[in-house]
């Protein structure tokens, strides 16, 4: 659920009775963070409180506010679509109630956090197939991991031999390419690189699984590689929500500029 400030609410002036002013009568810590996340972000008119922040410690929060992180920067001007490993054996069945299903099925399984997370990709698909943009999906290298080793120590590609298939909700187009990659990040091994600058892409529009690898493996990389990253909020998914929630804060933080859904459309729209 979303929390939004607009400008005028008290928390933008507060006064000195608290660190951050004057709080009213039956503040509660919840309403602190979104004071704080508010207060990091003047550049916006209107402040919309994403889920994952729920989660962030109010003073850790404080800690990288005041050391100038979570800078936020505009998108440059040709962007494209990563859709990162949105295979069936990372998102499961759907149907399934808990990730302790999905697991079941697939050992790298999401889970319900997956499905929830597909509509929103569709929609984001959708929307970049509408402006000709280009559009990059990825998916493991099951026999490049063979002779290189997995995408992590857990080994969980070991002698897969299906569910390797991009779900068939946003299944590519014939002329959309899917990079295979061994390892967490596709920009490692791969020729991604070099096929972006060649699009003339200064943008990335980052969604997919894993939140806390191969998605942030692949962020990192694409800002060390000089491309601007906005990572959609509900277009990612992880097996824990905790692992979710801290990896979003600490790749807005530094690597990324993490949007909700509704600032994604309103701002590549």
């Amino acid at each position: 659920m979303l929390h939004t400030f607009r400008r005028g609410d008290p928390w933008l002036n507060p006064g000195p009775k608290t660190l951050f002013g004057s709080l009213p009568t039956g503040t509660t810590k919840k309403d602190l963070r979104h004071a704080r996340f508010k207060e990091a972000l003047p550049w916006k008119e209107e402040w919309t409180v994403p889920r994952w922040f729920e989660r962030i410690p109010p003073e850790e929060f404080e800690v990288y506010k005041t050391a100038g992180f979570a800078r936020r920067e505009p998108p440059g001007k040709t962007p494209a679509l990563l859709v990162i490993d949105c295979t069936l054996s990372f998102t499961g069945s759907q149907g399934k109630e808990s990730v302790t299903q999905a697991i079941e099925e697939y050992q790298s399984a999401c889970g319900p956090a997956a499905w929830q997370a597909m509509g929103f990709i569709k929609e984001a698909l959708s929307l970049f197939r509408s402006q000709g943009r280009a559009v990059v999906f990825t998916r493991p290298d099951l026999n490049d991991q063979r002779f290189a080793g997995e995408a992590t120590k857990a080994g969980k590609g070991a002698g897969m031999i299906s569910g390797n298939e991009i779900v068939p909700e946003i299944a590519p187009l014939p002329s959309e390419w899917v990079v295979e990659k061994a390892k967490a990040s596709c920009f490692f091994g791969t020729p991604l690189a070099s096929y972006l600058h060649q699009k003339k892409v200064d943008t990335l529009v980052v969604v997919g699984v894993s939140t806390s690898g191969c998605v942030r493996a692949s962020v990192v990389d694409a800002f060390s590689h000089g491309f601007k990253v906005f990572l959609i909020e509900e277009g990612c998914f992880d097996r824990s929500a905790f692992a979710h929630a801290a990896n979003l804060f600490d790749m807005d933080a530094k690597y990324a500029n993490v949007i909700t859904f509704d600032e994604f459309r309103s701002t590549f729209s």
